[in-house]
């Protein structure tokens, strides 16, 4: 086609437009994907980018027609599998993203061209601009793509048991992408770590389960991805081409997808919510033939699941604000009320042995007065790393300003006074004095009573302490 055509061809649009071209060789590879011709909008995109954003790294570049489209913007995998699609398999297409190197989204069109050539195909591209997302544009998917997000929609909306609802959600992601393996992974930038929340794999002797490959380091390979989208909304990998493409720019990493974990194909997306990265969504060994819809689907999937992850993270933050000392790390006053409330004789239970222990710091109240609340804390977080030490696994409390409560259910009585004897004894020759009381419920039937005995028990130590050093007395 001749470019003079095309130009005046792409001058019939109003909106931004051009055409692209693709040549494919015999063995169905591509080679590079042309911007043949553009229409005036278009160009002013690409010789004054500031005029539609100063994001993106866009650079003024003077359009020649029939070029690389690389030579304007970042190779992006996707892109090309639109264009490829939609020129050589003659199908329209349309998608609304927000590639993170834009501060927008662009709503983009794609519509098959004739051609006169055995091995160039032709479509047009045209994207609109605009800076807020559009529910309308988002949701104009086909019927079968809508029917999967509301599904997940449905079941992320009705949950009272998130994991396993996750669990659910994964198995039916790794179903829409007929994939072999389907996992959502969390990130943590701060502690620099990942943790593997939901996984579904079906059995296959070359795959390993994500949860037996990620650990203490495999951060650092997760760290990788995001520049491997390289702005885009995700990283689908589907056939030789895009291999090589993700060889010259990661060959380690793809040496290890290829070879290692027998990857063949590969759908990589981020969890995005408010410009936080939550983690991603990893399939691989997909339904290659599906690709277009398969992004489709996970880049409206990941928009939800990305809110609810977010949500219930919130939740956990707060669950345990409600229920964690921050100064010494253990368990406050709100999370032992809740926990005697489950153990009161009035409740649905099986009856189960318990200790109580009181342990009542002494001298903090002098020791503050006499060298600050900064010492006065140091006080507190080494008495409750001590209690941690001696009561591994019993449940420890800080019920007050200097009171700490702990409880072991499941205990004998014998290893309960063990436990009480060797706290007294660090006690005494230690530098964190306590004043302690305990009581025993061989049968688990009253921990009011037992609190209530410990307590008592817990003061007349601490007024024998007193009367042996009057000078420490408050």
């Amino acid at each position: 086609m001749e470019i003079q055509n095309l130009t005046a061809f792409s001058e019939h649009f109003v909106t931004m437009t051009c055409v692209m071209s693709v040549e494919v060789f015999p063995d169905d590879n591509y080679g590079n994907i042309r911007i043949v011709a553009g229409n005036a909008p278009y160009v002013a995109s690409i010789e004054r980018p500031h005029l539609i954003s100063e994001s993106g790294g866009w650079k003024p570049r003077r359009f020649i027609p029939d070029t690389p489209y690389t030579d304007y913007i970042p190779q992006d995998l996707n892109f090309e599998t639109y264009v490829y699609e939609c020129a050589v398999k003659q199908r329209p297409l349309h998608t609304f993203v927000k590639p993170e190197r834009f501060d927008f989204w662009m709503d983009l069109y794609f519509f098959p061209l004739k051609s006169d050539q055995p091995n160039v195909y032709y479509c047009t591209y045209s994207q609109i601009i605009t800076k807020e997302p559009d529910s309308a544009r988002m949701a104009d998917l086909s019927y079968e793509t809508s029917a999967d997000v509301l599904a997940t929609c449905v079941k992320l909306r009705g949950t009272k048991d998130f994991q396993k609802t996750m669990d659910e959600v994964i198995c039916d992601i790794r179903s829409i992408c007929g994939a072999m393996q389907c996992v959502i992974m969390l990130t943590d930038f701060n502690r620099r770590i990942c943790k593997v929340l939901c996984e579904d794999l079906i059995d296959d002797d070359k795959l390993r389960p994500m949860r037996q490959i990620v650990g203490p380091d495999f951060f650092e390979v997760a760290e990788q991805w995001e520049t491997a989208i390289g702005g885009s909304s995700c990283l689908i990998i589907k056939d030789k081409h895009d291999w090589a493409a993700l060889r010259q720019r990661y060959p380690d990493w793809h040496d290890g997808l290829s070879i290692v974990s027998a990857v063949e194909s590969l759908v990589l997306f981020p969890l995005r919510y408010n410009g936080e990265l939550l983690g991603y969504i990893w399939a691989t060994n997909f339904e290659v033939k599906d690709a277009v819809r398969i992004k489709e689907t996970l880049e409206l999937t990941c928009f939800f699941l990305a809110s609810e992850i977010a949500n219930h993270q919130l939740v956990s933050r707060l669950e345990t604000l409600s229920s964690i000392d921050l100064l010494t790390g253990i368990f406050n006053r709100n999370a032992m009320n809740n926990r005697v409330l489950q153990l009161d004789p009035t409740a649905e239970r099986a009856s189960r042995p318990f200790g109580i222990v009181f342990a009542d710091l002494n001298g903090l109240k002098q020791l503050n007065e006499r060298e600050g609340h900064y010492s006065g804390d140091l006080l507190l977080k080494n008495a409750a790393l001590i209690l941690q030490k001696i009561f591994v696994g019993n449940e420890i409390y800080r019920s007050g300003g200097d009171e700490f409560m702990i409880l072991a259910v499941d205990i004998s009585e014998a290893e309960l006074d063990r436990r009480v004897d060797r706290l007294r004894r660090q006690s005494v020759s230690g530098t964190v004095s306590f004043a302690v009381g305990s009581a025993f419920d061989a049968d688990g039937t009253d921990i009011r009573r037992a609190m209530r005995l410990a307590d008592e028990r817990m003061y007349e130590d601490k007024a024998l302490y007193y009367r042996l050093h009057p000078d420490r007395m408050p």
